[in-house]
Parts: structure tokens; C-alpha cells; sequence
């Protein structure tokens, strides 16, 4: 089968096509046809230092989250999963490839009404979006303030915050990117290449934090006492500069995790559900045939993607 090699760390060039053995299911598993593979910054960020949440030895095909179509199951699996549409995680490794072997227990069923692409830019940026969301507990009438706001993540927390009745300010960089943010529901967007953007801002109840660095340390002071920020992306390459204690003294909660791995699985199929309503849009901008994924991860440091990039298998 077809597949993107990671064997050294580096730039974007270090990905190169391939080919690798097909994959068999063994028990309690199933053979997943991939036709979407999910590219994140946090791939980009492994693939140059092999820092993050993945271990994995060198040689090996990197990617996390796939969608596509069980074609084979393994021992002990129902035999009806077979045909079935399902996006997945991997673990860290194997998505950027034409087929992926998973857990059975792992797989979420794409229901009819969604496509598949839609389905896969939202099973990781979806259920974190849809948890940042309920666990800062966002109410109507207060002031949301999202940080880049196109991303995948950001696109999706500007349309999470504006249904929960809340005011949102989008944050992001460049014309294109403000453009995109009001077209989701925005009410005020501004750009925060600007060094007068918080005082654009003003005083907010509720941060999502995506960026990190100066941004996300200038945001924190925006927020008022008894308000909430959510730290989860450091998408300038560092965390924001926020202690429990400068929040304390503030009267700021900080929320740095979104709950256990049911939680997670609840956020997942509860993003699902609202996109195939039509209550919730995932914003895909780029695609990339497989072969290309070195383009993808390369497209994506630029900082010049908006929401989703996907890999096209």
C-alpha cells in the first residue's frame, strides 16, 4: 500500500512516499480503507523535534486521524461493521496511509447525513471544541473571545460559543482569516498582528487560548474576575505565560484539561451529531493528495491555513 515515511526528524522534506506493508487485523480489530487522513500542528511539531503526545521509533508513517470504510474484521469483531463509514484515531502513527488496522472499540460510525471529509476534520478538532466549550461552561450573554479563530479549532469555538448565546470576538491574523471568523458568527473580529488588538478587544468573560506565547499572555488580561481561560493550543510554539497563581489573584479560573477518555469519546460523538443536523460546520481549506502530505505539514507552519487540512488517500 501507499504511505508517508517519517525516518529522521526535520523540515517538512523529511516525509517522503512510499510504500509499506498492508496491515491485517487481528482480534478485536478491523481493516480500515482510509479515504481522509487528518493533518494537526502537533504532527507538524513531531515531525521537526519529536517532541508531543506521540512516541513512536523511527522508521515510521505518522498520522492520527483517519476516516474511511472497515473493510475486514478481525476475530471476535461483529461482522457487520463491515461497510461501515468510521473515522478513528491511530495512536500517533500509521494514518498517512492507504489502510490502518485500529481497535474495534475505537471507531466512531459516521452518521448518513455527514460526509466523510466533514466527519474527519472534526473527530479531534470537534470533540475539543465541543469540551472547551462545556467545561468553561459557556452562558449566554457573556463576551468569548477565540483566538485563531479560522483554525480548526477556532472555527468550530466560534460557532460552539455563538449558539451557547455568547458575544464572540475573533481573534486571528490577516484580512482573510477575519473575514472567514464573521462569516462563522463572529460578532467583532480583529487582528491580533496589531499591537493595539486587546484594546480592540476590551474586557472579556471567557478566553479559548489556541496560540499561546504573547498572544495568549495578552489575552488573559482581558479577562474579567470570575472568568474563565481555556489553555489548549500553543500554536506560536509556546505556552502562554499564565500561572495558577496570577490567576488566582485575579479571580480567574484556568482550564487545562477537558476530561477522561470517556469524556472525550461523549465530545466526539456529540460534534458528530451536530454536524450532521447542520448545527455545526467544520471549515476545511486545504487538501492534499496523500503523496503530498511534506506540502501539508509545510502548508501549515506557513500559518497561512484556514480550519482543516486534510490528506486525500
Amino acid at each position: 500500500m501507499r504511505a508517508v515515511w517519517l525516518r529522521e526528524f526535520g523540515g517538512p522534506a523529511v516525509l517522503e512516499a512510499g510504500e509499506a506493508p498492508d496491515p491485517a487485523p487481528g482480534p478485536g480489530q478491523v481493516l480500515i480503507e482510509v479515504a481522509f487522513a487528518n493533518v494537526t500542528f502537533v504532527e507538524t511539531q513531531f515531525r521537526a523535534t519529536g517532541s508531543g503526545p506521540y512516541q513512536a521509533a523511527l522508521p515510521m508513517v505518522p498520522g492520527n486521524g483517519v476516516g474511511g470504510v472497515i473493510s475486514r474484521a478481525g476475530e471476535g469483531v461483529d461482522l457487520s461493521l463491515v461497510g461501515k463509514r468510521v473515522v478513528t484515531s491511530t495512536g500517533g502513527s500509521g494514518g498517512y496511509a492507504q489502510r490502518v488496522v485500529v481497535d474495534a472499540e475505537l471507531v466512531f460510525p459516521v452518521p448518513h447525513a455527514l460526509s466523510l471529509d466533514a466527519a474527519v476534520a472534526l473527530l479531534a478538532d470537534g470533540r475539543t471544541a465541543t469540551g472547551l466549550v462545556h467545561t468553561t461552561e459557556v452562558a449566554p450573554g457573556e463576551r468569548v473571545l477565540v483566538e485563531a479563530a479560522a483554525g480548526g479549532v477556532g472555527s468550530l469555538l466560534v460557532q460552539l460559543a455563538k449558539a451557547a448565546g455568547a458575544e464572540v470576538v475573533a481573534a486571528a491574523g490577516g484580512p482573510e482569516k477575519l473575514a472567514q471568523a464573521r462569516e462563522l458568527g463572529a460578532d467583532l473580529a480583529v487582528d491580533y498582528t496589531d499591537p493595539q488588538w486587546t484594546a480592540e478587544v476590551g474586557e472579556v468573560d471567557v478566553v479559548f487560548d489556541g496560540v499561546g506565547g504573547a498572544v495568549g499572555t495578552a489575552a488573559f488580561t482581558l479577562v474579567r474576575p470570575g472568568g474563565r481561560m481555556a489553555l489548549y493550543g500553543l500554536a506560536s510554539g509556546s505556552w502562554s505565560e499564565v500561572s495558577e497563581a496570577d490567576a488566582a489573584a485575579r479571580g480567574v479560573k484556568l482550564v487545562r484539561s477537558i476530561g477522561d477518555a470517556a469524556a472525550m469519546r461523549g465530545y466526539t460523538e456529540s460534534a458528530l451529531a451536530a454536524a450532521a443536523s447542520g448545527q455545526l460546520t467544520p471549515v476545511i481549506g486545504q487538501r492534499f493528495p496523500l503523496e503530498r502530505a511534506a506540502d501539508a505539514h509545510a502548508a501549515i507552519e506557513s500559518r497561512g491555513t484556514i480550519g482543516k487540512t486534510l490528506l486525500v488517500a
